[in-house]
Formats: C-alpha cells, structure tokens, sequence
C-alpha cells in the first residue's frame, strides 16, 4: 500500500510540479553553469547505496585535493533561496518512481556516516528514505543530531498510513510558511561523524 501511494503521488507531483522544475532548472543553468543536478552516493534501505537527485544549490568550488569545499565556502544566496522554498528535492521524486526512496521517510544522509550510527539508530535503514520525514516536520534542520535520529527510529517503530498522510501535511504546511529551514545548513551544526567524534574526545 505504501509503495503504491508513493509511486502514483510521485507521478502526479511529477506531472504537476514539471513546469516549477522546468524554470528551476533554466535559472540554476544561467546563475550556476552545468550541470543543473547534484548527484550524490547514499544509503537506502538495507543501507543499499543509491544516488540521489537534487537540483544544485552550491558553487562548483574544490581544494587542490580536487575535493570539495566545505558548504559554507560554496553558499551562494540564489542556492539558499532555492533550498528555503525546498525546490531543491523536487528531482527526488525521481528517486521515489525508481524505487529508491518513498515520499515519506528518514533522510538518506551520506556514506560516510555509516559508522556512526548506534544499533536503535540503524533501524532507520529497515524502510526506504524518503524526501520529508518524522524529523523534518520536527524541526528539520534545527533539530540536533540525537534528537533527528530518534525521530527517525520512532517513525521506523510507529509506521502507518496515518502517520505518513500527517507528516505529508506537516511537510506542505513548513514549507508554505518556511519554518525551521536553515538555507546554509553548515552554519547550524556539524557533520555527523565530526559530532559523534567531537563528543568522544570530550568524554576521553
């Protein structure tokens, strides 16, 4: 039931929001040059790793290493507007008709994170990621780490229809009104693994 909801909403949005991401997509063309999507390595269910799709946000910027800057160095404000109205997420809906990912569901983070996960945490890999989630309607990214972990394996341990037709609306009422949205996520908290790290030295 689940799997058929998301597959016909993502369709539906798809065919909706297609002339939204259509000017998105000319915008970012002419304000940031090629190429248009951000395509990045995660985890799915079963931690099975899929690539998801975002229209880009940040400027192409790398150190000699040919690695990329950090998020605050690459922020430009034509990005942060795009990431405020969350127009950013719209190709994830790719993502859901492909099987990847589910409209509802924890945040797929990045690879890198994998061994910083407690055991309760990883239940979140039990169900498909999705674009919003118990977390993001609790705060998004104002939340601290613990606290948007926990969110996540508490939606894992309650899964329902109802649930998710409530974070749905959450979701359509946070982004009309634009609460809780940090445009420039790098000045609010740091990476996970630098968290969990960081608190590991100071309890040594």
């Amino acid at each position: 039931m689940k799997r058929g909801f998301d597959l016909v909403g993502a369709i539906v949005m798809l065919c909706v929001f297609s002339p939204v991401m259509a000017v998105v997509a000319l915008l970012i063309r002419i304000k940031l040059g090629s190429p248009i999507l951000f395509k990045q390595q995660r985890p799915g269910r079963g931690e099975k790793p899929f690539f998801i799709y975002k229209f880009r946000t940040m400027a192409e910027l790398y150190d000699t290493q040919g690695q990329p800057l950090s998020d605050e160095r690459r922020y430009i404000k034509f990005g942060g507007i795009i990431r405020k109205l969350s127009l950013d997420e719209l190709p994830q809906l790719v993502n859901v008709v492909k099987g990847e990912m589910s409209l509802i569901g924890p945040r797929p983070l990045l690879m890198r994170y994998s061994p910083y996960y407690s055991e309760q945490e990883r239940l979140r890999f039990s169900v498909r990621p999705g674009i919003t989630g118990l977390a993001q309607v609790s705060g998004r990214n104002t939340s601290s780490w613990k606290d948007r972990l926990s969110y996540d394996v508490t939606y894992v341990e309650n899964l329902s229809f109802r649930l998710d037709a409530l974070i749905l609306c959450k979701t359509v009422l946070k982004v009309i009104r634009q609460d809780d949205v940090v445009a420039n996520p790098g000045r609010h908290s740091l990476p996970l693994d630098e968290y969990r790290l960081n608190k590991k030295e100071g309890q040594a």
